[in-house]
């Protein structure tokens, strides 16, 4: 991991605790992620039970992540990434994020955006948010353009998948200027009244 910037941080909110990704934490993640049995969805990159461990060193060993373990109640309940880092323009993409099925269509994803936003805008100082998704993702995308982000485009055949098929990538981004509205949507999505 790059040594300088973004440095490792704890993030804190209501409902998550966004803390760096350690080895400590394959046991819970590995039951987190067989709550829904997230790594059969074809069109992401969710590793599986037995490949955990091997996930968390890679996203340990990559020196443009800064992967987070997602605490929700003292326990795992997912992962979450600054990733592809630019520390020279300060850019970053927020990705490789997965939640156990059960902490779905909750408040968990917005505030874990919130979060990450506010830190990336208000602490680093970013220029820039990226967002990536799969096309097919429609949960996904749905969820980001949420968030407030706009579609930059599409990178077609982008990236081949396991399976061999090729994934175009919809790319969205946030910008500074764009954020005070982005966060006070985030705060009124964790603030209104639920059915």
């Amino acid at each position: 991991m790059s040594d300088h910037w973004p440095p490792p941080v704890t993030l804190t909110g209501t409902h998550v605790r966004l803390v760096p990704l350690a080895q400590e934490h394959c046991e819970q993640l590995t039951g987190a992620v067989k709550d829904g049995e997230l790594w059969k969805l074809w069109y992401t990159f969710v590793p599986a039970p037995e490949r955990m461990d091997d996930e968390i060193q890679r996203r340990l060993a990559t020196s443009n992540m800064r992967p987070f373990t997602v605490i929700v109640d003292g326990r795992a309940g997912g992962m979450t990434t600054y990733m592809n880092i630019d520390a020279s323009q300060k850019r970053v993409e927020i990705g490789s994020t997965w939640y156990r099925k059960s902490l779905q269509r909750g408040p968990v994803n917005t505030e874990c955006k919130l979060l990450l936003l506010g830190h990336a805008f208000e602490e680093l100082g970013c220029i820039a948010v990226e967002f990536r998704t799969h096309f097919f993702n429609r949960q996904s995308r749905q969820a980001i353009e949420r968030l407030g982000a706009k579609l930059d485009g599409i990178l077609r055949n982008h990236m081949r998948m396991p399976d061999g098929s090729l994934r175009d990538t919809c790319v969205y981004s946030i910008l500074p200027h764009e954020w005070p509205a982005v966060k006070a949507n985030l705060r009124w999505q964790l603030e209104r009244p639920r059915d």
